[in-house]
């Protein structure tokens, strides 16, 4: 992999930019974004310079596709009469299913997701260690990744930016992040609505702790972003959105019974065992 093309050099584009630059990587690194991002990823070490989608398909051996996932799938759209076939195009999508369908019809597309970000968005927030100790997921085994061309070499970089490759189907994929991330996302949203809805939500914001500031720290995510991940599964988050509402319901329900008490253990050891789970990562 001597040259590397990121459309979207964001928080995630951007980062994985500086990582390679960090650990030493020695190619190009080519940016497909606007004028503005452009110039500030350059001044940041991200990406050596600017494109176009029709240069970067031309010059990159590997393009990593880290906007939006309604602009993936248009950028998919016009990678497909241009893109060569010893080109592996990868992409960032937190989504899997509908990005992979339309990824079928380049000549070599592995779907991926690393499982890292942050709350802000934009190469302002990007970090050279962003995915030091995270899952980078993709939709295919290591094999096949493997024999795709520079597919070896975009792992072997990625473990030196500290990920940890992981192999998953698309659908898997979608309903085990409904779960872990977009689940967590909707509760912190719902969380700093509800209180926005208080008379006294200002008295109730002097008077929190570290608790609400923790629980509500994703709700600052944009919906630019989070608009696209709720309409490429929803039917997996509104499963869990289920599951979560009757579990609220039922807690409210035994408010002054036992099984409150039975919930609280029940939580607890759920939450020691994803610490656990996190630490062994």
């Amino acid at each position: 992999m001597r040259t590397l093309a990121i459309a979207g050099v964001g928080l995630i584009g951007g980062s994985l930019g500086l990582a390679l630059r960090k650990r030493g990587f020695p190619g190009t690194i080519l940016g497909i974004s606007s004028p503005k991002t452009i110039e500030t990823a350059i001044a940041r070490g991200a990406i050596d310079r600017g494109v176009t989608l029709q240069e970067a398909a031309a010059e990159a051996d590997v393009i990593l596709l880290a906007q939006p996932i309604s602009v993936i799938l248009q950028t998919i759209d016009e990678l497909i009469p241009i893109a060569r076939p010893d080109c592996l195009i990868t992409d960032a999508g937190s989504t899997k299913r509908l990005l992979c369908e339309r990824g079928g019809a380049l000549p070599c597309f592995l779907g991926g997701h690393p499982m890292a970000g942050k709350e802000t968005a934009g190469i302002g927030a990007a970090d050279a260690d962003l995915f030091s100790g995270r899952p980078w997921i993709f939709c295919s085994d290591d094999v096949r990744l493997t024999l795709t061309p520079h597919g070896s070499d975009l792992l072997g970089w990625l473990r030196v930016c500290g990920a940890f490759p992981g192999y998953m189907d698309p659908g898997a994929h979608d309903q085990t992040v409904a779960w872990t991330s977009h689940l967590p996302q909707l509760l912190s949203t719902s969380l700093a609505r509800s209180i926005g809805t208080q008379v006294l939500h200002r008295e109730l914001v002097t008077v929190s702790g570290s608790g609400l500031r923790d629980m509500t720290r994703l709700a600052m995510s944009s919906w630019s972003v989070w608009r696209d991940i709720l309409d490429t599964n929803t039917d997996f988050i509104d499963h869990a959105l289920k599951v979560y509402i009757d579990t609220l319901t039922k807690m409210r329900e035994n408010l002054q019974t036992q099984r409150t008490g039975e919930d609280f253990s029940i939580a607890s050891e759920v939450a020691h065992r994803i610490r656990r789970g996190l630490q062994n990562d």
